[in-house]
Protein backbone atom coordinates (compact mmCIF):
# COMPACT_ATOMS: atom_id res chain seq x y z
CA UNK A 1 0.00 0.00 0.00
CA UNK A 2 3.24 2.28 0.77
CA UNK A 3 6.28 3.04 -0.03
CA UNK A 4 9.68 4.33 2.09
CA UNK A 5 12.79 5.06 0.90
CA UNK A 6 15.94 4.84 3.05
CA UNK A 7 18.59 7.68 1.60
CA UNK A 8 21.97 6.28 1.81
CA UNK A 9 21.33 5.09 5.86
CA UNK A 10 24.17 4.41 7.99
CA UNK A 11 22.87 2.75 11.08
CA UNK A 12 22.07 -1.18 10.41
CA UNK A 13 19.79 -1.69 13.57
CA UNK A 14 17.63 1.14 12.01
CA UNK A 15 17.40 -0.61 8.57
CA UNK A 16 16.68 -3.52 10.23
CA UNK A 17 13.66 -2.16 12.53
CA UNK A 18 12.51 -0.61 9.41
CA UNK A 19 12.73 -4.02 7.43
CA UNK A 20 10.27 -5.69 10.35
CA UNK A 21 8.28 -2.71 9.97
CA UNK A 22 7.72 -2.85 6.41
CA UNK A 23 7.21 -6.85 6.72
CA UNK A 24 4.61 -6.62 9.12
CA UNK A 25 2.56 -3.58 7.34
CA UNK A 26 2.87 -5.26 3.68
CA UNK A 27 5.06 -1.54 2.87
CA UNK A 28 7.97 -1.92 0.19
CA UNK A 29 11.70 -0.96 1.54
CA UNK A 30 13.55 0.69 -0.77
CA UNK A 31 17.36 1.45 -0.32
CA UNK A 32 19.46 3.93 -1.89
CA UNK A 33 23.06 3.81 -2.24
CA UNK A 34 25.82 3.95 -0.39
CA UNK A 35 24.79 2.44 2.69
CA UNK A 36 26.57 2.58 5.94
CA UNK A 37 26.68 -1.11 6.03
CA UNK A 38 26.50 -4.38 3.76
CA UNK A 39 23.04 -6.35 4.22
CA UNK A 40 24.60 -8.94 5.89
CA UNK A 41 25.42 -6.95 8.73
CA UNK A 42 25.32 -8.94 11.65
CA UNK A 43 23.23 -5.75 13.98
CA UNK A 44 20.82 -5.54 10.27
CA UNK A 45 20.03 -9.02 10.47
CA UNK A 46 19.38 -9.15 14.91
CA UNK A 47 17.01 -5.81 14.27
CA UNK A 48 15.51 -7.42 11.25
CA UNK A 49 14.85 -10.95 13.26
CA UNK A 50 13.56 -13.12 10.89
CA UNK A 51 11.52 -11.03 9.05
CA UNK A 52 14.15 -10.25 6.27
CA UNK A 53 12.39 -12.88 3.80
CA UNK A 54 8.68 -11.53 4.98
CA UNK A 55 10.29 -7.81 3.37
CA UNK A 56 9.98 -6.24 -0.23
CA UNK A 57 13.21 -5.13 -0.51
CA UNK A 58 14.85 -3.04 -3.21
CA UNK A 59 18.12 -1.48 -3.35
CA UNK A 60 19.06 1.05 -5.67
CA UNK A 61 22.27 2.67 -7.24
CA UNK A 62 21.29 6.13 -6.98
CA UNK A 63 18.49 8.63 -6.30
CA UNK A 64 17.86 9.17 -9.58
CA UNK A 65 17.58 5.13 -10.06
CA UNK A 66 15.41 5.19 -7.03
CA UNK A 67 12.88 7.96 -8.47
CA UNK A 68 12.41 6.50 -12.09
CA UNK A 69 10.97 2.78 -10.23
CA UNK A 70 8.36 5.42 -7.83
CA UNK A 71 7.95 7.37 -11.41
CA UNK A 72 4.45 9.43 -11.16
CA UNK A 73 3.94 8.28 -7.44
CA UNK A 74 3.33 11.04 -4.16
CA UNK A 75 6.30 11.51 -2.61
CA UNK A 76 6.69 12.63 0.52
CA UNK A 77 10.05 13.91 2.42
CA UNK A 78 10.35 13.51 5.88
CA UNK A 79 12.29 15.99 7.17
CA UNK A 80 13.14 18.40 10.69
CA UNK A 81 12.90 21.32 8.37
CA UNK A 82 9.50 20.50 6.94
CA UNK A 83 6.56 22.84 7.02
CA UNK A 84 3.66 20.20 6.95
CA UNK A 85 2.63 18.11 10.11
CA UNK A 86 2.08 14.66 9.17
CA UNK A 87 -1.17 14.33 10.91
CA UNK A 88 -2.27 17.56 8.58
CA UNK A 89 -2.23 15.31 5.84
CA UNK A 90 -4.68 12.73 3.69
CA UNK A 91 -2.27 9.82 2.92
CA UNK A 92 -3.09 8.33 -0.43
CA UNK A 93 -2.29 4.24 -1.05
CA UNK A 94 0.47 4.23 -2.96
CA UNK A 95 2.24 7.49 -1.16
CA UNK A 96 5.95 7.21 -1.04
CA UNK A 97 8.11 8.04 2.41
CA UNK A 98 11.46 9.01 1.75
CA UNK A 99 14.01 9.29 4.99
CA UNK A 100 17.56 10.79 4.83
CA UNK A 101 20.52 9.23 6.30
CA UNK A 102 20.35 9.41 10.32
CA UNK A 103 23.30 11.63 11.34
CA UNK A 104 22.44 14.32 8.40
CA UNK A 105 18.82 14.20 7.53
CA UNK A 106 18.04 14.35 3.88
CA UNK A 107 20.22 16.72 1.46
CA UNK A 108 18.82 20.27 0.67
CA UNK A 109 18.98 19.17 -2.98
CA UNK A 110 17.16 16.68 -2.35
CA UNK A 111 14.81 18.15 -0.05
CA UNK A 112 14.23 20.63 -2.16
CA UNK A 113 12.16 18.93 -4.91
CA UNK A 114 9.68 18.12 -2.62
CA UNK A 115 7.03 20.92 -2.44
CA UNK A 116 6.74 22.71 0.84
CA UNK A 117 3.69 20.71 1.19
CA UNK A 118 5.57 17.43 0.95
CA UNK A 119 8.12 18.02 3.40
CA UNK A 120 6.80 17.04 6.53
CA UNK A 121 7.86 17.11 10.00
CA UNK A 122 7.11 15.03 12.99
CA UNK A 123 5.75 17.09 15.99
CA UNK A 124 8.64 17.28 18.89
CA UNK A 125 9.26 19.81 21.68
CA UNK A 126 11.22 22.84 20.26
CA UNK A 127 14.60 21.81 21.98
CA UNK A 128 14.70 18.75 20.40
CA UNK A 129 16.89 18.13 17.28
CA UNK A 130 15.17 14.99 15.88
CA UNK A 131 13.88 11.31 16.29
CA UNK A 132 14.90 8.32 15.84
CA UNK A 133 14.97 7.33 12.21
CA UNK A 134 13.46 3.79 12.82
CA UNK A 135 10.79 5.22 15.09
CA UNK A 136 10.26 8.15 12.93
CA UNK A 137 9.28 5.63 9.90
CA UNK A 138 6.87 4.04 12.01
CA UNK A 139 5.24 6.71 13.27
CA UNK A 140 4.67 8.29 9.83
CA UNK A 141 3.30 4.56 8.32
CA UNK A 142 1.09 3.38 11.01
CA UNK A 143 -1.03 7.23 10.42
CA UNK A 144 -1.01 6.83 6.78
CA UNK A 145 -1.95 2.99 7.01
CA UNK A 146 -4.47 4.01 10.22
CA UNK A 147 -5.83 6.52 7.79
CA UNK A 148 -6.70 3.62 5.27
CA UNK A 149 -8.62 1.68 8.43
CA UNK A 150 -5.05 -0.66 8.56
CA UNK A 151 -6.26 -2.05 5.18
CA UNK A 152 -5.12 -5.34 4.87
CA UNK A 153 -4.34 -6.11 8.61
CA UNK A 154 -5.75 -9.03 10.70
Amino acid sequence: MFDIVLYQPEIPPNTGNIIRLCANSGTRLHLVKPLGFTLEDKQLKRAGLDYHEYASLIVHEDWEACKQVLAGRRMFALTTKGSTNHHHIQFQAGDVFVFGPETRGLPEEIRAEFTPEHRVRLPMMPESRSLNLSNSAAILLYEAWRQHDFAGAV
